[in-house]
């Protein structure tokens, strides 16, 4: 009986293993160098929405895993949505590992992942299965931060060109850290929606509070949910405590399993709407 229970368990694992769709390897050109990315598409021909997805500071992928398991439960999600979904990897393609506790930081933010966000974008302007007209963006921790630069109207002039189509339709960060940016007068050229947990403890709720309320008047849509009792990386509640080793981005042992599973499924409801608009 144990073994044929143990059998079937191992054919229902084959089963959703064969389900769960397979991203294809890209490679996007950069000014120096190859940005890869993981690119997960609906069947057919399109024109399909897309959206950029930006991974955070633990990276893309893990040691057998091309798109981690968080990410990847995303990418599922969106896809049955409709939509296509590019992880550009901007660690891996420097040949980077996790960049939590790195003291000096090769890749920025507000730099090189910016610009790995214009090429991101650039290259699916090319591509015939790609709505032009709705390209958005979504981001994780360090990948949010990015998003939130590279959404700033001053960064329209560098990144987009006339050849490029229309600007992204929406931006999505998850718990991104918004003190620079709300220091700084932060506003946004593309309705922008930041999801955040109200015990994070590693990025400053009130701090993108302010930078939210300050952008009101002067920018386009922005706007906040604060997730009651959710930590930092609340959506990430029900993945293994193994995929978040070494990671800043996650810290499970700190969290709230009831709360953050509650802000996980109501942050999926968030994103389907926004992305909807």
């Amino acid at each position: 009986m144990r073994l044929r229970l143990t059998a079937l368990f191992a054919m229902l694992l084959m089963s959703a293993a064969r389900a769960a769709p397979a991203p294809q390897p890209v490679e996007i050109p950069l000014a120096s160098g190859v940005l890869h990315a993981q690119l997960y598409k609906p069947d057919g021909t399109g024109p399909f929405p897309t959206v950029i997805a930006l991974h955070g500071c633990g990276g893309l992928s893990g040691h057998s895993d091309s798109v981690l398991p968080r990410y990847r439960d995303w990418a599922e999600r969106l896809l049955k949505a409709g939509n296509a979904v590019l992880w550009p990897d901007s660690y891996g393609s420097r040949e980077l590992g996790p960049q939590c506790r790195v003291k000096e930081m090769h890749v920025k933010a507000r730099r090189e992942r910016v610009g790995d966000i214009a090429a991101a974008r650039a290259w699916l302007m090319k591509q015939s299965w790609v709505a032009r007209d709705r390209v958005s963006l979504m981001g994780w921790a360090n990948g949010a931060s990015a998003l939130l630069w590279a959404v700033r109207p001053q960064s329209a002039a560098r990144d987009l060109g006339p050849d490029l189509g229309p600007d992204f339709r929406a931006a999505i960060a998850f718990y991104p850290d918004c003190r620079i940016s709300a220091g700084l007068g932060w506003s946004t050229r593309v309705p922008t929606l930041v999801l955040i947990g109200a015990d994070d403890d590693v990025s400053s709720p009130p701090a993108c509070r302010q930078m939210v309320e300050g952008a009101h008047g002067r920018s386009a849509l922005a706007r906040i949910v604060v997730y009651p009792g959710a930590d930092h990386d609340f959506d990430r509640a029900n993945t293994p405590l193994h995929a978040a080793a070494g990671s800043v981005d996650a810290a499970p042992e700190r969290g709230h399993p009831g709360t953050d599973a509650q802000a996980r499924a109501e942050s999926q409801k968030d994103v389907v709407r926004w992305l909807a608009r």
